[in-house]
């Protein structure tokens, strides 16, 4: 049967504009109420210029160097019921957008490092990130699960920084029918060399490799700037189903937003490349399972 409602050019049938805010946000119980306020303002801005969906980096409203526990205790907030996730629902009811960002979260005596989704209904939900780095496995409790959330603009997955390094959790969103990835991110500057010859480093090549072979939109917002003696990177960026950033890739020490007009949904069809090259079919999991340990078999030797 032919399809002759729609014998031309199809219509984007989820267009959405995205932002992924490049900030700077800073560590210290004296910056918070600061951090915070950039974040609505930043939100605001990307509002105003025709975003639906905004991207911030993790950890957004506390910067990301706790020195001990007690400090991050005093920087935690539950979630959603603290006053900055409830500051961000009010904003996204107000502006009609949807929010991704980064917050430490207290639970009891654990605390997390957790990306949340809100939107103009109130709260969505959250991803507690699940690999976590350095420092961070002496702070924060990992995360357990991958979850998709069903919005009105479409299926949201979320991840964190260094899960972007694990190829399985871009591949576990998609599985489970992610038509977009939003990932908030505090890369930060390591041994060199840091950037290819492009100008790109490896975080964007990860970014886009993920995207690439899952055919999936990742929304990926980093952070800048210097904090007790380390420094981020930057580089935030926006794939098409095709892996490719669609507005250049931020620089690497200046705050910034980058946008895209995405048709979200598009990743459920963007997958199947020609007749003879379908990523999701031609995958061999009766080989990965066993080779992987992930069912009980013996991984290889290293």
């Amino acid at each position: 049967m032919t399809d002759t409602a729609h014998s031309g050019p199809r219509p984007a049938t989820s267009p959405l504009r995205v932002a992924a805010v490049q900030s700077d946000p800073q560590v210290g119980l004296e910056n918070k109420e600061i951090n915070v306020v950039a974040t609505l303002d930043q939100i605001r801005r990307a509002a105003a210029d025709g975003a639906r969906l905004v991207v911030l980096p993790e950890l957004a409203s506390t910067g990301y160097s706790f020195d001990t526990r007690q400090e991050a205790y005093a920087h935690a907030e539950t979630v959603p019921d603290g006053p900055t996730c409830t500051r961000w629902a009010e904003l996204a009811r107000e502006l009609d957008v949807y929010i991704v960002a980064g917050i430490a979260e207290e639970e009891g005596v654990r605390l997390y490092d957790t990306a949340v989704l809100i939107g103009p209904e109130g709260f969505i939900g959250k991803y507690r990130k699940t690999h976590l780095w350095n420092r961070e496995k002496l702070i924060f409790t990992p995360g357990s699960d991958y979850p998709v959330f069903e919005t009105r603009i479409g299926r949201i997955g979320l991840l964190i920084c260094w899960d972007i390094w694990f190829p399985e959790v871009a591949r576990i969103l998609t599985a489970q029918g992610a038509d977009l990835i939003c990932s908030v991110n505090n890369w930060v500057w390591t041994p060199p060399p840091l950037f290819d010859e492009a100008g790109n480093c490896m975080a964007s090549y990860l970014t886009m490799s993920a995207s690439h072979v899952n055919g999936v939109p990742i929304v990926a917002a980093n952070r800048v700037g210097e904090e007790r003696g380390g420094k981020f990177l930057g580089c935030s960026l926006i794939t098409g189903v095709n892996g490719w950033p669609t507005a250049g890739t931020a620089d690497a020490e200046k705050e910034e937003t980058l946008y895209a007009d995405l048709d979200v949904v598009a990743t459920r069809s963007a997958v199947v490349w020609s007749d003879l090259n379908d990523l999701p079919r031609d995958r061999r999991t009766d080989l990965y399972d066993p080779l992987l340990g992930y069912t009980g078999g013996r991984p290889a030797v290293r």
